[in-house]
Protein backbone atom coordinates (compact mmCIF):
# COMPACT_ATOMS: atom_id res chain seq x y z
CA UNK A 1 0.00 0.00 0.00
CA UNK A 2 1.27 3.72 -0.48
CA UNK A 3 1.43 4.24 3.22
CA UNK A 4 2.84 3.43 6.45
CA UNK A 5 0.68 3.74 8.45
CA UNK A 6 -3.73 4.15 8.23
CA UNK A 7 -4.71 6.29 11.00
CA UNK A 8 -8.62 5.90 11.60
CA UNK A 9 -11.00 8.21 13.57
CA UNK A 10 -13.03 6.58 15.96
CA UNK A 11 -16.80 7.75 16.27
CA UNK A 12 -18.36 7.18 12.82
CA UNK A 13 -15.52 5.30 11.32
CA UNK A 14 -14.75 2.38 13.26
CA UNK A 15 -18.10 2.41 15.39
CA UNK A 16 -21.34 3.59 13.98
CA UNK A 17 -21.52 6.10 17.45
CA UNK A 18 -22.01 9.31 16.00
CA UNK A 19 -26.08 9.14 15.35
CA UNK A 20 -26.14 7.93 19.39
CA UNK A 21 -23.92 10.09 21.52
CA UNK A 22 -25.20 13.40 18.80
CA UNK A 23 -28.44 12.34 19.38
CA UNK A 24 -28.18 12.03 23.54
CA UNK A 25 -26.17 15.06 23.80
CA UNK A 26 -28.62 17.25 21.78
CA UNK A 27 -31.00 15.84 24.15
CA UNK A 28 -28.89 16.63 27.12
CA UNK A 29 -28.16 20.33 26.08
CA UNK A 30 -31.92 20.93 25.57
CA UNK A 31 -32.52 19.64 29.04
CA UNK A 32 -29.91 22.00 30.24
CA UNK A 33 -32.28 25.00 28.43
CA UNK A 34 -29.48 25.13 25.36
CA UNK A 35 -32.25 24.24 23.04
CA UNK A 36 -29.98 21.93 20.64
CA UNK A 37 -31.58 19.71 17.60
CA UNK A 38 -29.62 16.89 16.52
CA UNK A 39 -28.63 18.05 12.79
CA UNK A 40 -27.25 21.48 14.88
CA UNK A 41 -24.85 18.98 17.54
CA UNK A 42 -23.40 17.19 14.28
CA UNK A 43 -22.90 20.59 12.80
CA UNK A 44 -20.92 22.10 15.47
CA UNK A 45 -19.96 18.82 18.09
CA UNK A 46 -19.22 16.10 15.84
CA UNK A 47 -15.75 14.55 15.99
CA UNK A 48 -14.95 17.38 18.44
CA UNK A 49 -13.51 16.50 22.19
CA UNK A 50 -15.83 17.59 25.02
CA UNK A 51 -14.23 20.88 25.34
CA UNK A 52 -15.63 22.12 22.45
CA UNK A 53 -19.37 21.51 23.44
CA UNK A 54 -18.34 23.69 26.93
CA UNK A 55 -16.52 26.54 25.19
CA UNK A 56 -19.18 27.04 22.19
CA UNK A 57 -22.35 27.00 24.75
CA UNK A 58 -20.09 29.21 26.99
CA UNK A 59 -20.02 31.61 24.02
CA UNK A 60 -22.89 31.65 22.43
CA UNK A 61 -24.92 31.94 26.04
CA UNK A 62 -22.59 33.53 28.84
CA UNK A 63 -23.41 30.30 31.00
CA UNK A 64 -21.43 27.39 31.87
CA UNK A 65 -22.37 24.11 31.69
CA UNK A 66 -22.61 21.92 35.01
CA UNK A 67 -19.08 20.71 36.39
CA UNK A 68 -20.82 17.20 36.18
CA UNK A 69 -21.86 17.82 32.66
CA UNK A 70 -19.23 15.14 30.89
CA UNK A 71 -19.67 12.39 33.79
CA UNK A 72 -23.74 12.45 33.21
CA UNK A 73 -23.52 12.49 29.63
CA UNK A 74 -20.99 9.97 29.35
CA UNK A 75 -22.43 7.73 31.58
CA UNK A 76 -25.79 8.10 29.43
CA UNK A 77 -23.60 7.20 25.98
CA UNK A 78 -21.98 3.96 27.83
CA UNK A 79 -25.32 2.98 28.58
CA UNK A 80 -26.18 3.40 25.09
CA UNK A 81 -23.88 1.91 23.38
CA UNK A 82 -24.55 -1.38 25.30
CA UNK A 83 -27.84 -1.62 23.97
CA UNK A 84 -27.13 -0.27 20.37
CA UNK A 85 -23.82 0.32 19.36
CA UNK A 86 -22.53 -1.59 16.30
CA UNK A 87 -19.27 -1.19 14.34
CA UNK A 88 -19.46 0.37 10.66
CA UNK A 89 -20.09 -1.53 7.91
CA UNK A 90 -17.05 -2.73 6.18
CA UNK A 91 -14.49 -1.78 9.14
CA UNK A 92 -13.62 -5.00 10.25
CA UNK A 93 -12.74 -6.42 6.44
CA UNK A 94 -10.72 -3.05 6.06
CA UNK A 95 -8.81 -3.96 9.76
CA UNK A 96 -8.25 -8.01 8.71
CA UNK A 97 -6.76 -6.69 4.90
CA UNK A 98 -4.51 -4.53 6.94
CA UNK A 99 -3.52 -6.89 8.65
CA UNK A 100 -2.74 -9.69 5.94
CA UNK A 101 -0.99 -6.95 4.34
CA UNK A 102 1.16 -5.85 7.51
CA UNK A 103 0.56 -2.18 7.29
CA UNK A 104 0.77 -0.63 10.60
CA UNK A 105 -2.20 0.97 12.35
CA UNK A 106 -3.84 2.75 14.94
CA UNK A 107 -6.84 5.19 16.20
CA UNK A 108 -6.32 8.64 16.70
CA UNK A 109 -9.95 10.05 18.93
CA UNK A 110 -11.30 13.03 20.38
CA UNK A 111 -13.35 10.18 22.56
CA UNK A 112 -11.39 9.68 26.36
CA UNK A 113 -9.61 6.84 26.16
CA UNK A 114 -12.48 4.96 28.46
CA UNK A 115 -14.88 6.17 25.65
CA UNK A 116 -12.97 4.45 23.22
CA UNK A 117 -12.23 1.19 25.17
CA UNK A 118 -16.29 0.81 25.58
CA UNK A 119 -17.28 1.33 22.05
CA UNK A 120 -14.52 -1.32 21.23
CA UNK A 121 -15.57 -3.96 23.91
CA UNK A 122 -19.25 -3.32 23.16
CA UNK A 123 -18.69 -3.99 19.16
CA UNK A 124 -15.65 -6.25 19.28
CA UNK A 125 -13.11 -4.23 17.77
CA UNK A 126 -10.81 -4.12 20.73
CA UNK A 127 -9.56 -7.65 19.42
CA UNK A 128 -7.56 -5.45 16.55
CA UNK A 129 -6.53 -2.72 18.67
CA UNK A 130 -3.59 -2.97 21.01
CA UNK A 131 -3.30 -0.78 24.09
CA UNK A 132 -0.47 0.90 22.55
CA UNK A 133 -2.41 1.70 19.20
CA UNK A 134 -4.65 3.62 20.79
CA UNK A 135 -4.72 7.26 20.77
CA UNK A 136 -7.47 10.11 22.61
CA UNK A 137 -7.47 13.88 22.77
CA UNK A 138 -6.72 13.11 26.38
CA UNK A 139 -3.13 12.38 25.20
CA UNK A 140 -2.72 16.25 23.96
CA UNK A 141 -2.96 19.57 24.74
CA UNK A 142 -5.34 20.54 22.12
CA UNK A 143 -8.10 17.98 20.06
CA UNK A 144 -9.07 18.87 16.44
CA UNK A 145 -8.60 21.07 14.46
CA UNK A 146 -5.74 21.54 15.94
CA UNK A 147 -2.59 18.72 14.32
CA UNK A 148 -1.50 17.70 17.49
CA UNK A 149 -3.34 14.45 18.17
CA UNK A 150 -2.33 12.99 14.81
CA UNK A 151 0.88 14.04 14.88
CA UNK A 152 0.98 12.56 18.49
CA UNK A 153 -0.03 9.01 17.22
CA UNK A 154 2.14 8.92 13.87
CA UNK A 155 5.39 10.04 16.39
CA UNK A 156 4.18 6.95 18.94
CA UNK A 157 4.31 4.65 16.16
CA UNK A 158 7.29 5.57 14.60
CA UNK A 159 6.24 6.75 11.17
CA UNK A 160 7.18 10.52 9.40
CA UNK A 161 3.63 12.41 8.46
CA UNK A 162 3.85 12.69 5.38
CA UNK A 163 3.69 8.55 5.16
CA UNK A 164 0.62 8.82 7.39
CA UNK A 165 -3.09 8.80 6.27
CA UNK A 166 -6.11 9.52 7.91
CA UNK A 167 -9.76 8.17 7.78
CA UNK A 168 -12.04 10.81 9.11
CA UNK A 169 -15.79 11.73 8.97
CA UNK A 170 -15.93 15.09 10.33
CA UNK A 171 -14.63 18.98 9.06
CA UNK A 172 -12.67 19.14 12.58
CA UNK A 173 -10.73 15.73 11.97
CA UNK A 174 -10.04 16.52 8.30
CA UNK A 175 -8.67 20.13 9.20
CA UNK A 176 -6.23 18.62 11.90
CA UNK A 177 -4.78 15.87 9.29
CA UNK A 178 -4.65 18.34 6.70
CA UNK A 179 -2.73 20.28 9.53
CA UNK A 180 -0.82 17.57 10.51
CA UNK A 181 1.00 17.31 7.19
CA UNK A 182 -0.83 14.18 6.08
CA UNK A 183 -2.98 12.78 3.54
CA UNK A 184 -6.75 12.98 4.48
CA UNK A 185 -9.73 10.50 3.03
CA UNK A 186 -13.00 11.68 3.96
CA UNK A 187 -15.79 8.94 4.61
CA UNK A 188 -19.05 10.43 3.56
CA UNK A 189 -21.38 8.02 5.09
CA UNK A 190 -22.78 10.78 7.29
CA UNK A 191 -21.08 13.63 6.77
CA UNK A 192 -21.74 15.71 3.33
CA UNK A 193 -18.83 15.81 1.11
CA UNK A 194 -18.69 18.83 0.94
CA UNK A 195 -18.01 19.67 4.44
CA UNK A 196 -15.26 17.52 4.18
CA UNK A 197 -12.79 19.90 1.89
CA UNK A 198 -9.33 19.14 1.76
CA UNK A 199 -9.69 15.58 2.10
CA UNK A 200 -7.48 14.40 -0.63
CA UNK A 201 -10.12 11.42 -1.36
CA UNK A 202 -14.10 10.73 -0.56
CA UNK A 203 -15.79 7.87 -0.09
CA UNK A 204 -19.25 6.74 0.94
CA UNK A 205 -18.87 2.72 1.73
CA UNK A 206 -15.69 1.62 4.17
CA UNK A 207 -15.46 -1.23 1.57
CA UNK A 208 -14.16 1.42 -0.97
CA UNK A 209 -11.11 2.13 1.61
CA UNK A 210 -8.79 -0.65 0.77
CA UNK A 211 -8.56 -0.27 -2.98
CA UNK A 212 -8.09 3.91 -2.48
CA UNK A 213 -5.25 2.81 -0.30
CA UNK A 214 -3.37 0.47 -2.77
Amino acid sequence: MRYDLVIFDNDGVLVDSEPISNRLLAGYLTELGHPTSYEESLRDYMGAAMHRVHDLVEERTGQRLPDDFDEVFHARVFAAFERELKPVAGAVDVLERLVADGVPYCVASSGSHERIRVGHRTTGLDEWFEEEWVFSSEDVGRGKPAPDLFLYAAERMGVAPERCVVVEDSPLGVRAGVAAGMDVYGFTAMTPAERLLGARQLFGDMGQLVGLLE
